[in-house]
């Protein structure tokens, strides 16, 4: 970025840009002017969010920079771009991932730090933006992050939701929901762009007619339009020039203010309109269960469908004559369901308002869209009843009617007389009430579909899909997820990433499977005791927050027993629940028993209408209030839920863990990225067979993990066979102690029935085999007791987790999409030297078109 401007027999002079310049003297100079000129104030009255803001605008000039030129590069070479469609993104804070991708983390500490001020405290200033729910988004985020340092041309797209997924808080041992407004001090990331707004239609209904040519036409005549605003945030790679966009949509009405309306004295229906279409990008996820909130969410997922779509058209047509090559120029990944309405949205566009004829439209749509399946629950499986499709988007069920029934004619014709079969793979499912299968809609218009982890693939293939994977078996792929080690090792544990840096250089930033050169440093003593002193530090560093934020006192030399993830009852936080009881039993029967002391860790947030989910969470309080203050216990046992869990708190504690608790139901997780991040970070597994667990133990080795439960054979065998969870009950003392603890009333003083709920499930229906699974989960727990007692033996095996995690890296899963299913290359970006002679402005197009 320097640039030589003259120079003498002495010294050379280099002059830099005051918004791109890397030096510590130009970044201490535009930290200063920041503060100044953008956020007005100077250092007598600026605040701590004043000084982040000044530091984040330093940074994103930085930023923007090669997002420009990304940007222009990618339209010049027209390149093929991956659109990543999804309803969630968590990002996590920026200022933090951006400084390290940037290589400017250690600059701006000592910049921070000559000025008076506390790096990490400014970055703590920074609000979670909680645009996401959990994996899903997660997955999203890290995997823009790999696009962007494998050089791929790619576009994130979704939703600006202005409260994101709710605060959570805990009173009196319940969750409490609270508006999560993330936005309140503004968002110094995000460039909104006004000038590429668009119109999505909603409601009404659609007329025939026939174009000058005679072809038959329909036109959507909507009740009302809603704007799409964008808002672009630069989104860069690590170690390359590389910045690619996350472009969310804000909604408003297509007209603001009622004047008509004021004028009469009608006040409220002035706004009424406002009100309404920002109702759209309003909330992460409303809740579903009145009509209002399904017909709200169908709302949300067309919204910003369409508007990307919309966009991509736009920016296609800018460079291209014609549609007809549109799949060339973009692969579009449907992040679950959510955005599955996008391939009757394209269909639309490309019918009713590009004037294509239907084959045409169809091999686009088709070559265009690749769907990812991340569920195997039933319920999770998108269904929208075809009413609410018929009042809120009624082109839409006539194009999907359409798609059903060319393809139900080849599937007839493939399977003649099978009509079970056409029933199964029809996109419309009868019944009482008929529902749009949106999984179905998006297995029919994608020419790729894949599952998340390998075990999630072979049992979408052989049940939840199988109807498909029969029909088209090499539509179907696995991509085991994977998770960007930037953020979650160098950015959450830095002593651990610089003692692997120092032993085996930097290239396992960029190849995580250079990781596997510290397998030759497990019988070094010094190392691993380094290795064991920075656990140790993180652990210190988690107990201090939880004595400041839950005001009780863990020990550091404990195991930090941890499960954190969305609360869900396939997810099992109960059965950890039942575990800390048996031990809490133990301690009761035998005061001076020898137990290994632990300090078990929950976090994650149930969904506000989730009852079940949310008495697991109460139930995990009540516990941890009884436990924590019986002095029988003696501390050896410590039970914690942390509070709103997020990215910013799972960097706390992913480093900190010894143990990971992944104990789902086998064959009810899709995969999982919480257990690749404590792995990566040294932590050791306990688990069943399930989603990305079985692959974690074939990387790392069974010996180096706690493997318990039952088969997703095992489990569909019990419950064909009559699955009764009484007989467990009856014939296992320590579980009948530990339920009936529970139902009498321990944990819960003057409510006996307070938790009737679970305990009348669990031996009732036991739906996730907690009881089948009971046993050999405790045994399997003293095994991890014992083996945690011989520290140098644990070390080694923490060791070998650590560094046998490279196939867990996002950037291998997104190798992978690139070469199998979107056929895209990278497109490296070269910057221009800074000059002086080059910085002024030489206008030659406006708004991308050549000047008039």
């Amino acid at each position: 970025m320097n640039k030589v401007i003259y120079s003498t027999d002495n010294a050379q002079v280099r002059i830099e840009d005051d918004r791109t310049g890397m030096s510590l003297e130009t970044l201490k100079r535009a930290f200063a002017d920041h503060l100044f000129y953008l956020q007005g104030k100077d250092e007598s009255i600026a605040t701590l969010k004043d000084y982040y803001c000044a530091l984040a605008y330093m940074v994103r000039d930085r930023l923007l920079h090669r997002f420009i030129k990304t940007t222009r590069t990618y339209r010049e070479e027209n390149v093929k771009v991956v659109c990543y469609l999804s309803a969630e993104f968590l990002m996590g804070r920026h200022l933090g991932n951006n400084l390290v991708n940037l290589g400017l983390d250690e600059k701006v500490r000592q910049v921070v730090e000559d000025s008076g001020l506390d790096l990490d405290e400014l970055i703590e200033q920074e609000e979670d933006p909680g645009l996401g729910n959990g994996g899903l988004g997660r997955l999203a985020a890290c995997f823009l992050d790999s696009l962007a340092t494998l050089e791929i041309p790619a576009i994130g797209y979704g939703i600006r939701y202005e409260f994101g997924i709710f605060h959570q808080m805990i009173r009196d041992g319940w969750q409490v929901e609270v508006p999560d407004n993330w936005l309140r001090f503004g968002n110094p990331w995000e460039i909104a762009r006004p000038e590429d707004t668009v119109e999505v239609k909603l409601g009404g209904h659609t007329e025939i007619y026939h174009d000058p040519k005679g072809n038959y036409r329909v036109c959507w005549i909507p009740d009302r339009t809603v704007i799409g605003i964008p808002h672009d945030t630069p989104v860069p790679g690590y170690d390359t020039n590389t910045v690619n966009p996350l472009r969310l949509w804000k909604a408003e009405a297509s007209e603001e203010f009622n004047f008509d309306a004021f004028n009469a004295g009608n006040y409220d229906r002035a706004v009424a309109e406002k009100i309404d279409s920002e109702t759209i990008s309003k909330v992460l996820y409303p809740n579903d269960n009145t009509p209002q909130g399904r017909e709200l969410r169908l709302a949300q997922q067309y919204f910003f469908v369409s508007a990307s779509l919309q966009d991509l058209i736009r920016i296609h047509l800018r460079t291209q004559d014609s549609l007809e090559n549109f799949h060339e120029r973009f692969a579009i990944q449907l992040n679950d369901t959510h955005p599955a309405v996008a391939v009757a949205e394209l269909m639309r566009l490309l019918l009713d308002e590009h004037g294509l004829d239907w084959d045409t439209a169809w091999n686009i749509t088709q070559q265009t869209f690749a769907y990812t399946n991340h569920t195997l629950l039933p319920e999770a499986l998108e269904r929208w009843s075809v009413k609410l499709f018929e009042r809120l988007l009624p082109r839409h069920l006539q194009l999907i009617y359409e798609i059903n029934h060319r393809f139900l004619e080849d599937v007839r014709t493939w399977f003649p007389g099978d009509d079970e079969r056409a029933s199964r793979l029809s996109i419309i499912e009868e019944g009482y009430e008929k529902q749009v299968r949106m999984a179905h809609l998006a297995c029919v218009g994608s020419h790729a579909i894949n599952g998340v982890a390998a075990l999630h693939t072979e049992l979408l293939k052989s049940d939840t899909l199988r109807d498909f994977a029969v029909l088209w078996p090499e539509k179907f792929f696995n991509k085991t997820n994977g998770v960007t080690p930037r953020r979650w090792i160098l950015l959450s544990n830095p002593e651990l990433a610089s003692l692997i840096t120092d032993k085996i250089g930097r290239g396992w930033l960029k190849d995580l499977d250079e990781t596997r050169k510290l397998e030759a440093f497990i019988d070094d003593a010094e190392f691993c005791q380094r290795w064991r002193e920075i656990k140790h530090i993180n652990k210190q560093r988690l107990a201090s927050y939880i004595k400041a934020t839950r005001n009780i006192d863990v020990d550091p030399n404990s195991l930090f027993d941890v499960q954190v993830k969305r609360i869900h009852e396939y997810k099992r936080q109960h059965l950890a629940v039942l575990h800390i009881i048996t031990l809490y039993n133990r301690i009761k029967r035998n005061p001076n028993i020898d137990i290994l002391p632990r300090t078990f860790i929950f976090g994650g947030k149930a969904a506000p209408g989730y009852f079940m989910a949310k008495l697991v969470i109460k139930l995990i309080n009540a516990v941890a209030e009884v436990v924590n203050k019986d002095p029988d216990v003696r501390g050896r046992l410590k039970v914690v839920f942390l509070p709103n869990f997020n990215v910013s708190l799972g960097q706390r504690i992913y480093p900190a863990a010894d143990l990971s608790e992944q104990i789902s139901t086998a064959g009810k997780e899709a995969s999982g990225t919480g257990n690749m991040k404590f792995a990566m970070n040294g932590a050791l597994t306990i688990g069943t067979l399930d989603g990305a667990n079985i692959e974690i133990r074939e990387e790392a080795g069974e010996e180096n993990f706690f493997l318990f439960g039952l088969t997703a054979k095992e489990v569909y065998e019990l419950k064909a066979g009559g699955y009764d969870p009484m007989e467990y009950y009856d014939n296992n003392m320590e579980l009948r102690w530990a339920i009936d603890r529970i139902a009498k009333g321990d944990f819960s003083p003057g409510e006996r029935d307070r938790f009737k709920p679970i305990v009348d499930d669990l031996l009732g229906r036991d739906p996730y085999v907690l009881l089948a699974d009971y046993q050999s989960y405790i045994e399997c727990q003293e095994q991890v007791s014992k083996a945690y007692r011989d520290v140098e033996s644990w070390t080694k095996m923490s060791i070998l987790n650590a560094s046998r995690m490279g196939k867990f890296s996002s950037d291998r899963t997104i190798k992978e999409y690139c070469e199998q299913i979107w056929g895209v290359q990278p497109t490296p970006i070269e910057l221009e030297e800074y000059s002086q002679e080059e910085a002024v402005l030489k206008v030659e197009t406006i708004n991308g078109e050549p000047k008039a």
